[in-house]
């Protein structure tokens, strides 16, 4: 069974950062690109960044771009998302998801985690 597990999320102040991780299991890891996408408290979906299998090759959207920063380590089945400089516009639930292939263009999602929210505020 495909799990998607997201942590490292809370409350911190405006500039503070943030590591976010999303522990995979029941598939092979490194196999797969993998993306991070952010809710807002009534707000759509918004995608944040990918990454695809192997590590090399990284995108950003360009709300987060220059702050943000994700990772993986196939060792330990753990995708990152290190967040500095944070803002208040940051605040969401952040969500974790499994492309269906080894690139971010191999399709659309085809797994997701529960998510785990940060807030900013002071």
């Amino acid at each position: 069974e495909v799990q998607l597990v997201e942590s490292g999320g809370g409350l911190v102040q405006p500039g503070g950062s943030l590591r976010l991780s999303c522990a995979a299991s029941g598939f092979t890891f490194s196999s797969y690109a993998m993306n991070w996408v952010r809710q807002a408290p009534g707000k759509g979906l918004e995608w944040v960044s990918a990454i695809n299998s192997g590590g090399v090759s990284t995108t950003y959207a360009d709300s987060v771009r220059g702050r943000f920063t994700i990772s993986r380590d196939d060792a330990k089945n753990t995708l990152y998302l290190q967040m500095n400089n944070l803002k208040p516009e940051d605040t969401a639930v952040y969500v974790c998801q499994r492309y269906p292939g080894r690139t971010w263009s191999s399709g659309r999602y085809d797994y997701r985690g529960q998510g785990t929210q940060v807030t900013v505020s002071s």
